[in-house]
């Protein structure tokens, strides 16, 4: 458990989280290649988040820590920066929660990635990578409209979500416990 202090969520917060993305969160398999395991001399198992609702593990996270923002700072909504996958999935976790969502992205992201976000309902800002500093944009969103920062890493509500990959059931040969949630 996360203690006063001490930032790095322990297996309970991503328990905690686990619970929070039950039924927002696709359950996403193990797989495995019989041929791949002979050829390791091993047993090697793949966990398929490409199929997760937005292509990658980010949106487990971006939704745990969006879920715990206060009541009453929710209506402001969320600013995140990211050239993709958190992009994506802060974009995606915002719709699910009916909140509106800013992200900050290079104008020279993936178009892919941009129509993606743009398409679970984000507003996209653009900045110069050369020239522009993305925390300062960010920054000055979040001062101008009061919406929280929800960033792509170092946040124990980020870790915890994006842990999640990690527990359930679900391994091929019906073995509880090997990571399908």
């Amino acid at each position: 458990m996360t203690t006063e202090g001490d930032r790095r969520p322990g297996l309970d917060d991503i328990a905690a989280a686990a619970e929070r993305l039950a039924g927002k969160a696709v359950l996403t398999p193990l797989l495995e290649s019989p041929l791949l395991n002979e050829r390791l001399g091993g047993r090697l198992l793949v966990k398929a988040e490409m199929l997760q609702r937005t292509g990658s593990f980010k949106f487990r996270g971006a939704y745990n820590r969006i879920s715990r923002i206060p009541p009453a700072e929710l209506a402001a909504g969320v600013v995140a920066y990211s050239s993709g996958n958190h992009a994506q999935g802060v974009a995606a976790a915002a719709h699910v929660l009916g909140l509106p969502a800013t992200i900050v992205m290079p104008a020279d992201a993936p178009a892919i990635k941009r129509r993606n976000t743009l398409a679970w309902g984000a507003q996209v800002v653009d900045y110069d990578r050369a020239r522009d500093d993305r925390d300062r944009i960010a920054a000055a969103i979040v001062a101008d409209t009061g919406a929280t920062l929800v960033p792509p890493y170092d946040d124990p509500e980020i870790i915890a979500g994006q842990g999640t990959v990690g527990l359930g059931t679900g391994c091929p040969g019906d073995r509880a416990g090997c990571g399908a949630r």
